[in-house]
């Protein structure tokens, strides 16, 4: 059985979230190993005092399940261990006859009673499948991280690009540029292999990284929020104190997702405690900031749909876009534009069931986290390196560097020459001043 136990964790710990499910089984195995030997100490306990001693096999813990005493001839029936129910999801039960030679070996086969077999493909497939979403994933936050960084870069370095607008646009940026680093932190605290052996360091470690990610995760749908409310408020209202909204829209943006990861953080603390808080069993305490991210995902979407009709009515009451293809071009291409600021494509996944087959969920997560780790690439390509203020300014820096190397290098080649010229001259004025001397002293002679 120990061998089995072996092959159970080394399989499982090559999954995705390695560490943190090793920690898990491992926690669960040591809680049941603490039970059974509470329950064989209570045993032997009443034995003795009743100084009853009869023939059989003493009690044990077989690394998975716990076998109580019996004598001689017994079948003991016990349930499958509780990390196999939790993997497979079977509640069949394995047994055990007590002999004159001590116990037998667990009849039928773990893998047959329990559904677990460490030679089944179906796990290498499921690990494969992972393996490639993580490869999707880790690509494109690594494409939006890069762009994203350039992107903020560039508006941060030209002071005409600074207005409310654009800075609203670099908090974006940087809560895309947040949420990309905190999910290679993520990633790299759950696929760490170094400290299995110190499971209580790791957890205490893992938790923090799970809160960082989580607020990491709500800043930047918050964010997607503020872009949606400000472009709407610049449709509906004429006049308005942009600098008074932008400070709400910070606090709403930073401030709001601290107080749901707060409250999060201390109801897993009080009441779901387990694990690395990536398992949300208890769906009340998981709803604290599943619960505004939907609700900032349906808001974004009610103000997206309020902008698309503002802005069609605005071209149907102008003359200036000319023909009716001409406007439906630019409403097609401003709706293109807005659904990658406002996060539009969220609202297909928001409301997706749970409870559905598993195809149906790699089908979801693949183009759910596919579209979310590109989207921040997306932003900063349509938002600042199609900019045509931000082209203008590069151009327009490029030039002044280009004319001032130009005038250097002239200056230089200038100076050069002028340099030349003044050699010569000195040159020619010294032959001709020994020149003059040597006329001097001949005529004296003479």
């Amino acid at each position: 059985m120990w061998s089995f136990a072996v092959a159970i964790y080394c399989g499982m710990s090559s999954l995705v979230g390695a560490n943190q499910l090793l920690c898990d089984m491992l926690n669960v195995v040591r809680q049941q190993e603490e039970l059974c030997s509470e329950e064989l100490s209570a045993e032997r306990n009443n034995k003795s005092g009743s100084h009853q001693e009869q023939e059989g096999c003493a009690g044990m813990w077989d690394n998975l399940s716990c076998w109580p005493s019996a004598p001689l001839g017994d079948t003991i029936t016990k349930p499958c261990p509780q990390i196999l129910q939790t993997i497979t999801g079977i509640t069949g039960s394995v047994h055990r006859n007590c002999t004159e030679t001590g116990w037998t070996g667990i009849f039928p086969p773990v893998h047959v009673a329990c559904g677990y077999d460490v030679n089944d493909t179906v796990v290498e497939d499921v690990k494969a499948y992972y393996m490639h979403l993580k490869t999707l994933y880790s690509v494109g936050y690594g494409t939006s991280l890069a762009s994203l960084s350039l992107a903020l870069v560039l508006l941060a370095s030209f002071r005409r690009l600074r207005c409310t607008r654009n800075y609203i646009h670099m908090h974006l940026f940087a809560s895309f540029i947040l949420r990309a680093m905190s999910i290679f932190i993520k990633d790299a605290a759950l696929f760490s292999l170094d400290d299995a052996q110190h499971c209580n360091v790791y957890m205490k470690r893992c938790k923090y990284v799970l809160i960082f990610f989580q607020y990491c995760i709500m800043a930047n749908y918050s964010w997607l929020l503020v872009e949606g409310l400000y472009l709407h408020t610049l449709l509906v209202i004429s006049f308005f104190s942009e600098w008074k909204y932008f400070c709400w829209y910070i606090g709403l943006g930073w401030g709001s997702p601290l107080i749901f990861i707060i409250a999060w953080s201390l109801c897993r603390h009080l009441y779901e405690d387990t694990g690395c808080w990536d398992i949300n069993s208890n769906a009340s305490i998981w709803w604290i900031i599943r619960g505004p991210v939907i609700l900032s995902i349906f808001i974004n979407f009610i103000l997206f749909v309020r902008i698309i009709r503002i802005l069609m009515k605005k071209l149907r009451t102008s003359d200036v876009w000319g023909n009716d293809f001409g406007q439906y071009k630019r409403l097609a291409r401003s709706t293109l534009l807005l659904i990658p600021l406002f996060g539009v494509h969220y609202i297909i996944f928001a409301f997706f069931p749970e409870d559905v087959s598993s195809g149906t969920v790699e089908i979801r997560l693949s183009f759910e986290l596919a579209l979310g780790s590109f989207q921040g690439f997306v932003v900063a390509v349509l938002y600042c390196f199609l900019n045509g203020e931000v082209q203008f300014e590069i151009q327009r820096k490029w030039r002044r560097w280009h004319l001032s190397k130009y005038f250097w290098l002239r200056q230089h080649k200038n100076s050069t020459v002028s340099n030349g010229t003044t050699m010569l001259t000195q040159v020619m004025l010294v032959s001709r001043s020994s020149h003059r001397k040597s006329s001097l002293q001949r005529s004296s002679i003479m």
